[in-house]
C-alpha cells in the first residue's frame, strides 16, 4: 500500500571545518610568499615546455609525439606542477600521462610519467573496424549486466594508442551505453586491441563529478553528478545513487491506496555540468532545489548522527519534481522510496523544493525505517513533528547564506496570496492558525499537521528556551503553556536526544505521552538521569503540558 507524507495539510492541498584546518597547515608549513611574486599559470607552462625541449628523452618524447597541458598548480612557495597529456601521430595515448614539476625560479626538478614504455608503431591503421570493435564492446556491457534487456544501446569508439597495458600498442577505446529495465543509466568503457579484437580491459565508466547548480532558494550549490558518457546526470553515486527526475507534469494513479501508475522520473542530465538558472522557467533550477536538498540531508544523518541512507543500509532515494499541475504539496512516498515536489500555483506557493521542506520529506522516510509512527491520531503528529524537528536542523546544518537555519517551516516557498510567513511557526505554532501550542486530550483529533505543534513547541522551547529573542535576523516570541521559564541546551542536543528517542525508544502506537518517556530514556542515555539536560527535556514537556 501506498504511503504518503506531505508537508501540508491535506485540506490546503487540494487548493490547487575540516577545510579551514588544512589551509591553516598549508599556510604554516608553506615558505612566506607575497602572491605577486608567485609564477603565474602561463609563466608555469612557459617553464615547462623549455623543460620538455631539454628533458625530451628523459621523458620518452620522440618526433612522432605531441603534448597538449592538462591542468598546472603554483604552489604558495612557487613551485610549479604542470599535468600533461600526449599523443602519437595525433592518435591520443593511454598512459601517456605526466606531470613536470618546476622548481620557484622555473628550473627543471622531476616528472612524473604514467607509464615508461617508449611507443613505436609500425602503422596506425588498424586491422578492426570500428563497427566490429563496437559489437565487442556492446556485448561487454550486455556481459556485465548479466544478460539483462538493456534499451537505447549506443557505442562509440575511438582510436588511440594503448600504453598502459604492457607494450604499446593501437586500440579501440569505446563507450558503449544504455538504459537498464528499470531506465537506470548503464555504461562500460571497452578497450579492444585494433589488430587481433582481443579485449584488453573494461570498465565502468558511469562516473561521478563535481558540478555545481543555480538554485531557486540556496543559490550556487556544489552537486555531485554522474558522467555517463559526454552527458552528466544529476545522479550522486556519493550518496547511495540519489538522483532527481522530472515527473513531466503528471500525476500517480491510485486508488484505495494502490498506485496503478506513476508520473515519470526522468533523469535530469546536463552538457556542461552547470544546472539551472536560479529561475523557475528553467525546469533544472528546481531540480537543484531538491538534489541539493537531498545531499544536505544525507550528510546531516550520516555526519550528525551516523546514518548511512534514510533507511541506514547507504541506499538512496528519488526526487521528482514538476509533479502535476500547479500543485501546492510535496510529499514522501515509502512505497516508491521517493520524495516528490509540486510547482505551486505561484499565489500561495512556489515551488516546494525549499531546503526545510527536502529535509522534512526525507525524514518521513527515516521515520518509516525506525519508528514507523501511524499517521494518525497524537502518533501522526509526532510523526509530523520529527520531519518538522529534523528537517530544521538540516537547514540549520546546511548553514545556507541564501537560506539562514530559523525555526520557519516552509518560509521560501510561501507567496503573498498565503497570507502567512511560513507553514508553520515551531516557537509558537498557533500563530498559523490552526496548530496547537499546548498538548490536550483532544489534540489526536486535529489533523497531523497541526497535533504536530505540540511537538515542535517542545523542540523549540527544548533548544532555545523560552521568551522573546531574535536568532539570524528572526524574531521569536515563544511563551509556555504552565507560565515557567524554559532555559534551552542547543539544537546539536536537541537533535541527538530527539534521533535517539525515534530510533531506540518510540514505536509506531507513542503518543505524547510516550514521546516524553522517550525523551527522557534518551537524555538519561546520552547525559546521564541528572545532567542537566534530563531536567531540560522534562521541563520542556511540561511547558507545553505533557506530563
Amino acid at each position: 500500500m501506498s504511503r504518503t507524507r506531505h508537508i501540508r495539510g491535506s485540506r490546503l492541498a487540494t487548493a490547487g571545518v575540516a577545510a579551514g584546518a588544512a589551509a591553516l597547515l598549508a599556510a604554516t608549513l608553506a615558505p612566506t610568499a607575497h602572491a605577486a611574486d608567485r609564477p603565474s599559470r602561463t609563466t608555469a607552462i612557459a617553464n615547462a615546455a623549455s623543460a620538455l625541449v631539454a628533458h625530451a628523452a628523459g621523458l620518452g618524447l620522440t618526433a612522432a609525439e605531441d603534448t597538449s597541458v592538462r591542468d598546472v598548480i603554483v604552489d604558495a612557495d612557487g613551485t610549479q606542477h604542470v599535468r600533461y597529456d600526449r599523443t602519437y601521430h595525433q592518435l591520443p595515448v593511454l598512459g601517456g600521462d605526466f606531470v613536470v614539476h618546476l622548481a620557484p625560479n622555473g628550473s627543471y626538478r622531476s616528472a612524473d610519467r604514467a607509464t615508461r614504455n617508449s611507443i613505436s608503431l609500425s602503422s596506425v591503421t588498424p586491422k578492426v573496424a570500428a563497427p566490429k570493435a563496437a559489437d565487442l564492446a556492446v556485448n561487454a556491457l550486455r556481459a556485465a549486466n548479466l544478460g539483462e534487456v538493456l534499451k537505447g544501446v549506443t557505442a562509440k569508439p575511438q582510436l588511440m594508442v594503448d600504453a598502459l597495458h604492457g607494450a604499446p600498442r593501437l586500440a579501440w577505446r569505446t563507450n558503449a551505453v544504455a538504459k537498464d529495465s528499470l531506465g537506470n543509466p548503464v555504461a562500460r568503457t571497452v578497450l579492444t586491441d585494433a589488430r587481433t579484437g582481443a579485449q584488453i580491459d573494461a570498465w565502468d565508466s558511469v562516473e561521478t563529478a563535481t558540478g555545481d547548480g543555480k538554485s531557486l532558494y540556496s543559490g550556487t550549490v556544489p552537486l555531485e553528478t554522474t558522467l555517463s558518457g559526454s552527458t552528466y546526470q544529476l545522479k550522486d553515486a556519493t550518496r547511495g545513487g540519489t538522483y532527481t527526475g522530472d515527473a513531466a507534469n503528471k500525476t500517480d494513479l491510485c486508488i484505495f491506496g494502490i498506485c496503478i501508475s506513476r508520473a515519470p522520473s526522468t533523469l535530469f542530465t546536463d552538457a556542461d555540468n552547470h544546472w539551472g538558472t536560479g529561475v523557475s522557467s528553467d525546469r533544472s533550477s528546481a531540480a537543484v532545489d531538491a538534489q541539493y536538498g537531498t545531499n544536505e540531508t544525507w550528510d546531516y544523518y550520516k555526519n550528525v548522527h551516523g546514518r548511512n541512507g534514510i533507511a541506514g543500509d547507504g541506499k538512496g532515494s528519488y526526487n521528482r519534481v514538476h509533479y502535476g499541475n500547479s500543485y501546492n504539496n510535496a510529499f514522501w512516498d515509502d512505497s516508491c522510496f521517493c520524495m516528490t515536489y509540486g510547482d505551486g500555483d505561484g499565489t500561495q506557493l512556489g515551488p516546494l523544493v525549499a531546503l526545510d521542506v527536502a529535509g522534512h520529506e526525507m525524514t518521513h522516510g527515516v521515520t518509516s525505517k525506525t519508528a514507523a509512527l501511524t499517521y494518525s491520531g497524537e502518533s501522526g503528529g509526532l510523526n509530523e513533528g520529527t520531519s518538522d524537528i529534523m528537517g530544521t536542523l538540516v537547514e540549520w546544518y546546511a548553514n545556507n547564506s541564501s537560506d539562514l537555519g530559523d525555526y520557519l517551516i516552509g518560509e521560501k516557498i510561501v507567496r503573498s496570496g498565503f497570507g502567512k510567513a511560513a507553514l508553520r511557526f515551531m516557537d509558537q505554532p498557533s500563530k498559523d492558525g490552526n496548530s496547537a501550542d499546548c498538548w490536550s486530550s483532544s489534540v489526536g483529533n486535529l489533523d497531523v499537521h497541526y497535533s504536530s505543534g505540540v511537538a515542535n513547541h517542545f523542540a523549540y522551547l527544548l533548544a532555545e528556551g523560552s521568551g522573546a529573542k531574535t536568532i539570524n535576523g528572526v524574531s521569536y516570541n515563544s511563551p509556555t503553556c504552565n507560565s515557567s521559564s524554559v532555559s534551552g541546551i542547543g539544537r546539536d542536543k536537541l537533535g541527538a536526544i530527539w534521533y535517539r528517542a525515534l530510533t531506540v525508544y518510540m514505536t509506531s502506537s507513542t503518543n505524547y505521552a510516550g514521546a516524553r518517556t522517550a525523551t527522557l530514556s534518551a537524555a538519561k542515555d546520552l547525559y546521564g538521569v541528572g545532567s542537566s539536560e534530563y531536567g531540560a527535556v522534562a521541563a520542556a514537556w511540561s511547558a507545553v503540558s505533557v506530563g
